[in-house]
């Protein structure tokens, strides 16, 4: 794959130049905005485009038959087929029981729940000749007290005013989830929090309809917004409020047209930072979890909030995910009642729920 960056007024604009040119058969790597010389902001949106489109667009068709145009080109490519050969190299000397029987058996017990063979590697190598190595409890003790020390939480902090945008894949519960946040501030801390609700999500049929059901029940108010402009002019309505909570479209990993559309207005102008949360389902398939951080990480994720942890016994996907992907959890959702079944992330629950899995194996 080859990176273009294309440049804009805004997101959309950007992205549309790069589809004028290349179609959709184009993948999104990242999407900010720039302040350039002029002191004038502009979006630059960077997309990744196969090597072959590539070089019939930029070059014309003939480009397609031409080999390596010189030496140094043949030279890069003979020093990829290297890495890739050192790295088959590198796997095979793992997988044929480098670290011994007791550290190969816990290894294994933990990739079976779940667990990144490249975290693990990277936590065993460096406890090879080690005695912790020959004593499976001691080893599974190290493994769990190394997850501990990685994970992250991001604390509560309600000492000043905030946006909240929830983002997400589709059918993680998002709007569930913000009705349980919005109780949570505005009736059940110490003092009430003034929490207003905005919806930008126009695709699902009746989420509008789902996120306004909860507000009137709660009183508290709720907007439908449509477009970035009219957004950034709400946020500035409800600058009195302590809290506003944004709810998006769910969106496939896949859905180019959505991003585009969310980046939109969390690069909106205005006073206040945005916080943006990914809610996660706890029930995350590992084939997943890779696409989802790759598409949603552009979105400048401050937390996660995870949700489903009542639909399922097995963690280990999930951890893995915070474990590699370095992002703070802020919140649990662990069921479906607003607003009982919201926890705020806490080390401890998620270890519990993967050690009771670990024990089971």
């Amino acid at each position: 794959m080859i990176n273009e960056t294309f440049v804009a007024a805004d997101p959309k604009s950007a992205y549309e130049q790069a589809v004028d040119k290349y179609g959709t058969d184009i993948k999104i790597v990242s999407a900010k905005q720039v302040k350039y010389d002029d002191d004038e902001l502009r979006s630059e949106v960077v997309i990744a485009v196969p090597k072959a489109l590539f070089m019939e667009k930029s070059f014309g068709t003939q480009a397609l038959y031409t080999g390596p145009e010189n030496e140094e080109e043949t030279l890069l490519d003979e020093i990829g087929e290297l890495k890739t050969q050192l790295e088959e190299m590198h796997n095979g000397l793992l997988q044929k029981g480098r670290f011994g029987t007791v550290a190969d058996d816990v290894k294994k017990l933990f990739m079976q729940k779940g667990i990144a063979e490249q975290w693990l590697d990277s936590i065993l190598i460096p406890l090879i000749g080690t005695t912790v190595m020959d004593d499976a409890q001691l080893l599974v003790s190290y493994l769990l007290e190394e997850i501990d020390e990685t994970l992250k939480v991001k604390e509560e902090d309600l000492d000043h005013s905030k946006i909240m945008m929830l983002v997400g894949p589709t059918g993680v519960g998002k709007t569930t989830t913000i009705a349980k946040l919005a109780a949570r501030y505005a009736y059940l801390l110490d003092r009430p929090y003034k929490v207003a609700l905005i919806n930008l999500d126009s695709y699902k049929v009746g989420a509008i309809e789902q996120l306004a059901h909860y507000a009137d029940i709660m009183q508290i108010e709720h907007y439908s917004i449509a477009s970035a402009d009219a957004f950034g002019e709400k946020i500035e309505a409800l600058s009195s409020y302590d809290i506003i909570l944004v709810d998006t479209a769910g969106m496939s990993p896949y859905d180019t047209q959505k991003f585009v559309k969310t980046i939109e207005f969390v690069n909106t102008k205005i006073p206040k930072k945005i916080e943006v949360a990914l809610v996660l389902a706890a029930t995350v398939k590992y084939e997943d979890m890779e696409d989802i951080h790759e598409n949603f990480s552009f979105l400048n994720l401050d937390s996660v909030i995870i949700s489903k942890f009542d639909e399922t016994k097995h963690f280990g996907t999930l951890l893995n995910f915070m474990l590699l992907y370095d992002l703070p959890m802020s919140y649990f959702s662990t069921g479906q009642e607003v607003p009982d079944d919201l926890l705020v992330a806490s080390k401890e629950y998620l270890l519990e729920k993967f050690i009771g899995d670990v024990h089971e194996g």
